[in-house]
């Protein structure tokens, strides 16, 4: 019987039966595109997500100020060169919530120039968006993309602050933010001075104090902002060590540093391209590269600056004109009685009397009290009431108005 079945061929019947159930499963299945669209599936439902993420925010972007994109061209460096700074990242085009608690304007009318390189340049559009609601109150962003303390050649920022200093563009304030683009050899007179090198930070700290003494000498007060932790531990190395050329030339030359460094860092002092914004709501700070910031990283690295401005210049506010003094009255004009000064509301004190509790009470006439004096007629009042309630189980005598007043009427 086994035999005859293995060797029977299949028939027409069997092909009818298969192509019957492949056209079923055809019918009810669904297409890859479909399935891609599919709720029911993971993939499906994320891209789904996706595209209400993106119909949101092209509903909401008219409602966003664009900020301009930083275009940066690369100087050619000398050598010696290992500079990772190419190019500055563009603006972030997405909807931000950058809505920061707004502090008082402030009324004093003053101008503040930023200089510095690319990492400047954002320091500048975080303090403009930072002062929005101080009209009196001018940034004028002079930095410079790619330039630098070192490249005197492409740009020299000593000559450049003499003339900003002496210009007819009155500065009240200056604020500084540079060195990114210093990883490279010096060039001091007809020497080429390695990075690293003891004479390559001798020159180039007189250089920092340069800048800082042509402010000094114009009595206008500068802030040096430190340099942020970076993505790459070489680079960060070499940001800390410009940190500390930068911090003492400020403190030879009176102005004020402000080292950012753990701002932007995270609970274990490492570099995190995300944290808390000035809002304290978790953001993304520096862009892809680990070097520049975003628009919410470019707020933040304001909001340290910016509380040193405004008590500079609330220490710059005129102080409150004196009040007029009155003239003695004349014969002729009546005297008028002097108005009785207002009422002081009563302040409660915030500590009252000391008492000693070691002290041994004390009899009338300061005779020290021992078992054999005679108790004041209260106290003994109130020992007669006590053993006649606790001792000969009494009740108390009622009192009006309370729970065991049972008199009628009520009094």
């Amino acid at each position: 019987m086994h035999k005859m079945l293995s060797e029977q061929k299949p028939s027409k019947r069997h092909f009818k039966l298969a192509a019957a159930i492949f056209c079923i499963f055809a019918l009810h299945a669904k297409p890859a595109s479909a399935q891609m669209f599919d709720e029911s599936t993971a993939n499906g439902y994320w891209m789904l997500e996706k595209q209400r993420q993106d119909k949101l925010r092209a509903n909401r972007a008219p409602a966003i100020r664009q900020t301009p994109t930083l275009l940066i061209r690369r100087a050619a460096p000398i050598r010696g060169s290992n500079s990772l700074m190419e190019t500055a990242p563009p603006m972030p085009t997405e909807p931000e919530d950058m809505s920061a608690p707004v502090a008082a304007p402030l009324q004093i009318k003053a101008n503040a120039v930023v200089i510095g390189d690319n990492l400047g340049q954002w320091l500048g559009a975080g303090l403009t968006e930072a002062f929005a609601g101080s009209p009196n109150i001018s940034i004028l962003l002079r930095a410079k993309d790619n330039s630098g303390l070192v490249r005197d050649d492409y740009f020299d920022w000593q000559k450049a602050a003499r003339d900003m200093a002496a210009g007819s563009e009155k500065i009240d304030l200056g604020i500084i933010l540079i060195g990114s683009n210093d990883r490279q050899s010096l060039r001091d007179g007809g020497a080429i001075l390695d990075q690293r090198s003891p004479k390559w930070k001798e020159a180039y700290l007189a250089r920092a104090k340069a800048i800082g003494r042509i402010f000094r000498d114009r009595n206008i007060p500068l802030i040096w902002v430190g340099l942020p932790i970076m993505n790459y531990e070489r680079l960060s190395a070499d940001m800390l060590e410009f940190n500390a050329l930068f911090k003492k030339a400020a403190e030879e030359t009176g102005a004020r540093f402000i080292d950012i460094w753990e701002a932007f860092a995270d609970d274990r002092g490492q570099f995190s391209s995300y944290g808390p914004d000035v809002n304290g709501q978790m953001a993304r700070l520096r862009a892809s590269d680990g070097i520049h910031f975003t628009r919410a990283g470019a707020r933040k690295l304001a909001h340290f600056v910016e509380r040193d401005m405004r008590r500079i210049f609330e220490a710059m506010q005129p102080a409150a004109e004196p009040a007029a003094l009155t003239l003695a009255p004349t014969p002729e004009s009546p005297q008028k009685p002097p108005e009785p000064p207002p009422a002081q509301p009563r302040i409660k004190p915030e500590v009252g009397p000391v008492i000693v509790l070691t002290n041994p009470p004390r009899a009338a006439g300061g005779i020290l009290l021992d078992h054999t004096s005679p108790a004041p007629a209260q106290d003994r009042e109130a020992a007669a009431r006590q053993e006649r309630t606790l001792v000969q189980g009494h009740a108390p005598d009622p009192r009006p108005g309370r729970a065991d007043d049972f008199s009628w009427p009520r009094k």
